[in-house]
């Protein structure tokens, strides 16, 4: 029989209040149960959210590089515990066992850069337009924040929305997907091995029903949310009413661009591991290649050739390089594009239908795809698919790239490979995204870097690095003025002349 498992609200662990749960079952082999969770609504959240606010004071009062030394025990927890978390994930979510343990050392290293940051939490001391006065600003937590995660980095992402708010001092509420809450519950265990206190982190696992009340709670000062464009419109639409804070990294619809010039060799490493690796289930996912005429055949020869050595599988066997779509309507997505390709006129050049064989029947496994003669109207180069489907497009010079290249409502990642350093430059800063990468695929984040996007992708805040603690925290502005009388504005004491 499956293990039931259970929310954490308050320092206890505790059913959801109606009694429902839900099934999470292994991608890769349907017939695989992982587990019962709960199926948590508005009661749930409200518990949580009470819980948060009563744990808020005593935490934001602890000196930071006291809560610091607490994150600090966590990286450590997360190194010790790595292996065996990246295996559990892989079986909830499909990656590969190398890219889970990946995903898990973004966590320890987002762990113990939030660690070194609580001891840099900088204000600014100015000076004043009038003597004996003084100017400065110091840092507060926001308060209680509220993460709702994707399930396709299920440790990693969480972890750089919780970390750092728990750095600066605020209480949470952490809502997984519903495809991936095994990941979840285990971070969540591992931050409490750490001492994480009672009411300062609350898990809350279920679906629509759990984030809708945890948007709109009124006790949630901040929501923090990954996922797609069109539920993170309607939560900036909640949180603007509401007049709460909140951080968005949605979709993408990633470039890579190779230029006459480039190392095609490097450039055919990259697409593979871009467009292919999490079985193009990531929102840096390689999607579109830009490919020099002078050099588009032969690069597509070589991706084809490196492509039909991928082995796709179950991520906790040790061969597989290609893991399964998370559940059949992603199955079901993918498909329809495959169609939509085709009906718009490009020429679908391998892969294109679900994958088959003695080991894949009872997971939801996709071929590596590939369409060449896309042009920049069509849907394929566009929309977001979020499966293992690459769509080409002919260019003939560095304009028309650049230009090709920004033709998409998202702007998450981007890349050119090129050996010509003016190029690269002109890239940097004309690609219409949060992030570019020169002679590297679009996929990748370092933790002490900031990560984000533009138009579609994001709302201008950046997850990671130091800008991540300028949505966790609030400035506030001191004024103290020690000349013992009433001082005016300079506005209203303007020097005679």
């Amino acid at each position: 029989m499956a293990d039931t498992f259970e929310n954490y609200i308050d320092g206890t662990w505790q059913p959801a209040a109606s009694g429902a749960t839900f099934e999470n079952r292994n991608p890769a082999q349907q017939s695989d149960l992982i587990g019962h969770f709960p199926a948590s609504a508005a009661p749930d959240v409200d518990a949580a959210a009470v819980a948060a606010r009563a744990a808020l004071p005593a935490w934001r009062r602890m000196p930071a590089p006291e809560r610091g030394l607490l994150l600090k025990k966590a990286g450590d927890i997360l190194t010790a515990g790595k292996n065996e978390l990246a295996r559990a994930m892989t079986r909830e979510m499909g990656k590969p066992f190398f890219e889970t343990k990946g995903d898990v050392q973004e966590a320890i290293d987002t762990a113990y850069y939030a660690a070194s940051e609580t001891r840099r939490l900088f204000g600014h001391t100015v000076p004043s337009e009038l003597p004996e006065k003084m100017n400065m600003t110091i840092r507060r937590p926001v308060g209680v924040c509220a993460m709702i995660t994707a399930w396709n980095f299920p440790v990693a992402v969480p972890s750089w929305k919780i970390l750092p708010a728990l750095a600066a001092g605020n209480t949470v509420i952490f809502k997984p997907s519903e495809e991936a809450p095994h990941s979840g519950m285990l971070f969540v265990e591992m931050l409490l091995e750490a001492g994480i206190p009672d009411g300062v982190i609350n898990l809350v696992q279920g679906a629509d029903a759990a984030g809708k009340a945890i948007v709109e709670h009124p006790e949630v000062d901040a929501v923090a949310f990954t996922g797609s464009s069109e539920v993170g419109s309607q939560i900036a639409s909640t949180c603007g009413r509401l007049h709460k804070r909140v951080s968005l990294e949605m979709g993408g619809k990633n470039p890579m661009i190779v230029m006459e010039d480039a190392n095609l060799d490097l450039a055919m490493e990259g697409v593979i591991w871009g467009a292919y690796g999490t079985t193009g289930q990531r929102c840096t996912a390689t999607s579109r290649l830009i490919v020099h005429e002078d050099v588009h055949d032969a690069l597509v020869e070589r991706i084809t050739q490196e492509a039909a050595e991928l082995t796709l599988g179950d991520g906790n066997t040790s061969s597989t390089d290609v893991g399964p779509l998370i559940n059949q309507q992603a199955l079901d997505k993918v498909e329809s594009y495959i169609a939509i390709g085709k009906d718009e006129g490009a020429t679908l050049h391998f892969g294109g239908q679900r994958a088959t064989g003695d080991d894949l029947h009872d997971g939801f496994f996709f071929e590596p795809t590939l369409f060449t003669d896309v042009t920049p109207e069509m849907r394929i180069h566009q929309e977001e698919i979020f499966g293992p489907v690459l769509s080409v497009v002919r260019i003939s010079s560095f304009e028309e790239a650049l230009e090709v290249a920004n033709n998409t409502p998202y702007g998450l990642s981007s890349s050119m490979y090129t050996e010509n350093v003016a190029r690269a430059f002109q890239a940097m800063h004309e690609l219409e995204a949060g992030i570019t990468y020169i002679n590297g695929p679009t996929i990748g984040a370092e933790a002490h870097m900031p990560f984000g996007g533009v138009k579609a992708t994001g709302n201008g805040h950046r997850e990671g690095g130091w800008e991540v603690f300028d949505f966790y925290t609030e400035t506030k502005t001191v004024y103290v003025d020690y000349s013992g009388t009433l001082q005016k504005a300079q506005i209203d004491n303007p020097i005679e002349e």
